[in-house]
C-alpha cells in the first residue's frame, strides 16, 4: 500500500459510475483486460491520494451486444443486471491484481459468487481503504445503472458522483443513435426538469 498522502484529497468519498462499454475499449463487446487494468490503475492512484472509492458498473459491454428482441422488459433488465455482476467481479479481480483491496457487492443475492449489497458493510470497507464495486444495479427492473449510482452515492454518503462514459457530455438525445443530437455546454437543473 502506498504511503499516506501529504495533503487532503478534494473529495473524501467518491462514487464512480463506470459504463460497461468503457471496459471493452475498441472491442465490439466483452472485457478488454488492457483497458480494465488501465482504469484500475487510475482508481489505484485516486485511492493512494487518500480518497475512498466506490464504483457502480454498467453492462453495455455484455448485454447490448446481444439481441433482446422478443424479451419482455423486466427479463431484459434482469439479464443486464447479471452482466453488471460479471463486470463487478472483473473489476474486483483487476484491482486486487494491482494490490488494491476491493470488495464486490450485488443488489441481487448470489452467494457464494458475490457478497450481497449491505450499506453498512460497504461503508466499513470504504473506511478500511477498500474499493467497493456495486453490481446488480438497484436489484429492480426498469431502473438504469445511473439510477443505481445516484442511489448508492446517497446511501454511502459520497461527496461526489462522477459518471465515466464514452459520451463526451450531455445531449438532448442519444448521440450514438442520433448524429444530429445537440450537446449542451451548460444545463441548469430547471432545464433538465423542463426537457
Amino acid at each position: 500500500m502506498a504511503a499516506a498522502p501529504s495533503a487532503s484529497p478534494a473529495y473524501r468519498r467518491i462514487l464512480l459510475k463506470l459504463s460497461g462499454e468503457a471496459l471493452m475499449g475498441e472491442d465490439a463487446y466483452g472485457i478488454n483486460r488492457e483497458i480494465v487494468d488501465r482504469i484500475c490503475a487510475e482508481i489505484r492512484d485516486v485511492v493512494s491520494a487518500g480518497s475512498q472509492v466506490a464504483i457502480v458498473v454498467g453492462a453495455g459491454n455484455i448485454f447490448r451486444g446481444m439481441n433482446a428482441d422478443g424479451l419482455d422488459r423486466a427479463t431484459a433488465d434482469y439479464m443486464g443486471m447479471l452482466g453488471t455482476v460479471m463486470n463487478a467481479l472483473a473489476l474486483q479481480s483487476a484491482l486486487e491484481g494491482l494490490g488494491v483491496p476491493a470488495r464486490a457487492q450485488s443488489a441481487i443475492p448470489m452467494a457464494p459468487v458475490i457478497d450481497s449489497y449491505d450499506r453498512h458493510r460497504a461503508i466499513a470497507h470504504l473506511e478500511q481503504g477498500r474499493v467497493v464495486v456495486f453490481g446488480g444495479g438497484t436489484g429492480n427492473p426498469f431502473f438504469t445503472t445511473d439510477t443505481a449510482a445516484s442511489l448508492r452515492g446517497l446511501e454511502i454518503n459520497a461527496d461526489i458522483v462522477v459518471k465515466a462514459t464514452k459520451v463526451d457530455g450531455v445531449y438532448d438525445r442519444d448521440p450514438v443513435r442520433h448524429p444530429d443530437a445537440v450537446r449542451y455546454d451548460v444545463l441548469s437543473y430547471d432545464e433538465v426538469e423542463e426537457q
